[in-house]
């Protein structure tokens, strides 16, 4: 399975997942000319920008740390642009959700890990 196709499925993995925690998916795949955010999400409080990173394991390093500032810095300003198109009275959150999945989707056992305020 080709790289984009893996990368859906563990987009679709991480909304399944906040959507079992009680939150309404409003968005995917998000893109402007600034950049592009995964998931976006809202539940009581927050409306959440969310970067997904799917790994086979964390034996190099964390999913999170591929996250790096520089992607930071594209997630929010692609976050304020779609804060200037969506009007909302909820705090912006951003998130990371890491997924371990060893063999990729044909694993069955799939890690799911939300890391809630991730970066600010």
């Amino acid at each position: 399975m080709d790289r984009h196709l893996t990368g859906r499925w563990g987009e679709e993995k991480a909304a399944a997942f906040l959507r079992r925690k009680g939150y309404k998916i409003i968005g995917m795949n998000y893109a402007c000319r600034m950049g592009e955010i995964d998931i976006i999400a809202r539940n009581r409080k927050f409306i959440v920008f969310a970067e997904v990173k799917l790994r086979k394991s964390a034996a190099f390093a964390e999913a999170r740390e591929f996250v790096t500032i520089a992607k930071q810095e594209r997630i929010k300003t692609t976050a304020a642009m779609w804060l200037s198109e969506n009007e909302t009275s909820l705090q912006p959150r951003f998130d990371v959700i890491e997924i371990y999945a060893p063999e990729g989707p044909e694993s069955r056992d799939v890690s799911i890990r939300h890391i809630e305020d991730a970066f600010q």
